[in-house]
């Protein structure tokens, strides 16, 4: 159906694609894997018209095409749902699935019959979306969802799907992926870019390697491992998984952060402690109130009842300026909205929040050179690639991005860390550096909230789990007390006898 002929693309000073060939079967699941900057968006984007190659072709039933926009893919049937949303959020679901293609009459949007549309198609791929809801009031895992129709509704015959899983709960996600075979079972064409390597097991016919922008294998789920798999895309031993350290046995941690009976938009009578020392992780499925919590604690969301302590001090005004002074830090859902400013260099993110004090400014003045020295440091130390400072954080993977938040946010050495979704996008040998950050500020004597939508992360990484659901608390549960099952009952509201 398509074959991508030797394709190179520089991106800065990295060559993002080094000759790379690859086709796309009428009918196939193809997982393209590889670390984070190894190139698999790159490629992708390349299809998709997003950008244009340096050297080689894009081929469409054998012959060499042009595809210079993502308008113009649409048209060849290719259909990419980025790991960064491409929504405008003050539309509805039904406008921002139809933006570009609406359905007229008497020369104006006929909204109702483009509503009636939209609704045929989610009820066509079971999609379970309220259609008429505004996108920025939707959680994070409903806006993928939205992605994922917009190019359904286009009748695509090749679907791009980029970390489609991110940040969907399990259940979510063998929800895709029951569409996403029947989808190929009727012929359709469906590209996943993962690194989740038994997710690309299970669910892919065929799989591609990347590595530092070369293609570097190609196997089928029945000739491979996890382990081979995971070889072939760092070129060298798997990390293992970090270890927490020993508790220190000094008697109970001070308490940094209490909620007591705290009420705000989205949530009701929320009461929890995080101690020095601890990760307190929050568990549940998505939009049962995680992020309204973070946003509350991080001073993004005022609370309308209750007390919020810090250090023993109950605060009355709390906003992220404050929150960022009393050494809290955090590791936000969206990094594009929320951490980063995709315009900026990487070394001007680097100094948010920090530009205006030591060790980034002497006085009134911004220290370039010192700031490049630390920018520099940083990129080495959580290896995010290219280590280019001058580079615009947009341009780097989201992989990338978010080893730059991290990195960024840890360097400041906060007392209470919130992080949300820390492993979003990450390989696997990124995925376990950061769970080892995470381990070291528990260690130095950090405070952790973690709220995760994947289980497993969240019972590796936390001391304490609680529950939450319906914006409350569902359920508490000690580190050793951990039993996935009654945990997933709690998740969905069910009480145990």
């Amino acid at each position: 159906m398509i074959e991508l002929r030797h394709i190179t693309k520089r991106c800065g000073t990295t060559l993002a694609l080094d000759d790379v060939s690859l086709d796309v079967r009428p009918g196939e699941r193809l997982a393209l894997i590889g670390e984070n900057g190894a190139g698999k968006s790159s490629l992708m984007n390349v299809l998709y018209g997003l950008y244009q190659p340096d050297a080689g072709e894009v081929c469409f039933d054998g012959r060499a095409v042009k595809v210079k926009t993502p308008a113009e893919a649409l048209v060849r049937g290719v259909g990419m749902v980025h790991q960064h949303f491409t929504l405008v959020p003050t539309l509805t679901v039904t406008e921002n699935v139809v933006l570009g293609h609406e359905p007229t009459k008497g020369g104006r949007l006929d909204l109702a019959r483009a509503r009636r549309e939209v609704d045929a198609t989610c009820a066509k791929f079971g999609f379970q979306l309220d259609t008429g809801a505004v996108v920025r009031e939707l959680s994070v895992g409903s806006q993928q969802k939205v992605e994922i129709v917009k190019a359904l509704h286009r009748g695509v015959k090749t679907l791009i799907l980029d970390e489609p899983t991110a940040v969907l709960t399990p259940q979510e996600a063998d929800e895709l992926f029951a569409v996403t075979r029947r989808l190929s079972d009727e012929g359709m064409a469906v590209v996943l870019i993962s690194h989740k390597l038994r997710e690309v097991l299970s669910f892919a016919t065929r799989i591609a390697v990347l590595r530092r922008g070369k293609k570097v294998g190609e196997r089928t789920p029945a000739e491979t491992t996890e382990d081979e798999l995971a070889r072939l895309m760092i070129s060298g031993d798997v990390p293992l998984s970090p270890q927490r350290g020993e508790d220190r046995g000094e008697g109970p941690k001070p308490i940094r952060l209490s909620l007591t009976n705290l009420s705000a938009p989205g949530l009701t009578n929320v009461s929890l402690d995080v101690r020095a020392g601890e990760i307190l992780g929050i568990a549940g499925v998505d939009g049962n109130g995680q992020r309204e919590l973070a946003e509350v604690v991080t001073g993004l969301r005022p609370w309308t009842s209750g007390t919020f302590t810090l250090d023993g001090r109950a605060l009355t005004t709390w906003n992220p300026r404050l929150a960022h002074q009393s050494g809290l830090a955090h590791i936000p859902e969206d990094r594009l909205r929320r951490a980063l400013i995709s315009d900026l260099t990487v070394e001007e993110n680097v100094s948010l929040g920090r530009h205006q004090s030591a060790p980034f400014a002497k006085g009134p003045f911004i220290d370039f050179t010192q700031r490049r020295t630390i920018t520099t440091a940083l990129l080495e130390a959580n290896d995010v690639r290219p280590r280019e400072p001058e580079l615009r954080a947009g341009g780097l993977s989201g992989g990338n991005q978010q080893k730059l938040v991290v990195g960024r946010e840890l360097d400041a050495k906060p007392k209470l860390l919130v992080v949300v979704q820390p492993t979003r996008g990450l390989d696997i040998a990124a995925v376990a550096a950061v769970r080892e950050k995470l381990f070291a500020e528990r260690q130095r004597g950090c405070a952790v909230l973690l709220v995760s939508l994947d289980l497993d992360e969240v019972l590796e990484l936390s001391d304490r789990v609680l529950v939450m659901y319906a914006g409350s608390i569902s359920g508490e549960f000690q580190k050793g007390e951990f039993d996935e099952r009654v945990i997933g009952r709690r998740m969905l509201g069910v009480k145990d006898a």
